[in-house]
């Protein structure tokens, strides 16, 4: 079985090359982005399935606002079906009146939240701004348009393969991951 998380997370976030093209960089991306437009209350929405890499990217995103000195980050999950994630961001929101801001787990997560905003009448990014990750083409589809993290998947799905595969990982370097800005954050 191939994990790619743990190709992504092969050693301690601090150590140089995870904190400039690995997951831990990508992570910081999101936080930092949000952080540098003066939210200081910040969430994380997750999915509502297991994934190999939530514990991980919950643990660097909150290692990434301890850092940078905001409130303690918090974090919800946005369910399908759309009733179901509305109503979620809608209690959620209920209880954080502070958070003004969200780092979605991926960029799926973060058009279920933008959804969900749009149908409690909700302005984004006025009201509440999101930020996705993984750049998926639909980001730049939706209205608002999805700021999102791209990241070079690519070369980092064959750093996984060849070391599931015990060859040689020389040559291949991801590029750093980038801000795709738009105009949810």
């Amino acid at each position: 079985m191939l994990r790619f998380a743990a190709h992504l997370t092969g050693h301690e976030p601090g150590a140089a090359g995870d904190w400039r093209a690995g997951l831990a960089a990508n992570a910081a991306l999101q936080i930092r982005h949000l952080a540098d437009r003066g939210h200081t209350h910040l969430a994380m929405a997750l999915p509502d399935q297991d994934s190999p890499l939530l514990e991980v990217r919950l643990r660097l995103a909150r290692e990434t606002v301890s850092t940078l000195g905001p409130a303690p980050l918090t974090s919800f999950v946005v369910p399908r079906p759309r009733t179901a994630g509305t109503s979620a961001v809608k209690t959620f929101l209920a209880s954080h009146g502070t958070v003004t801001a969200v780092a979605a787990f991926d960029d799926d997560i973060a058009l279920r939240t933008l959804t969900a905003l749009h149908d409690l009448g909700l302005a984004t990014p006025d009201d509440l701004a999101v930020i996705g990750f993984d750049d998926t083409e639909y980001g730049a589809l939706v209205t608002p348009a999805l700021t999102t993290v791209r990241i070079d998947a690519e070369v980092h799905g064959r750093l996984a393969a060849r070391a599931a595969l015990g060859l040689d990982l020389a040559g291949l370097s991801p590029e750093p991951g980038r801000i795709i800005a738009r105009d949810s954050a």
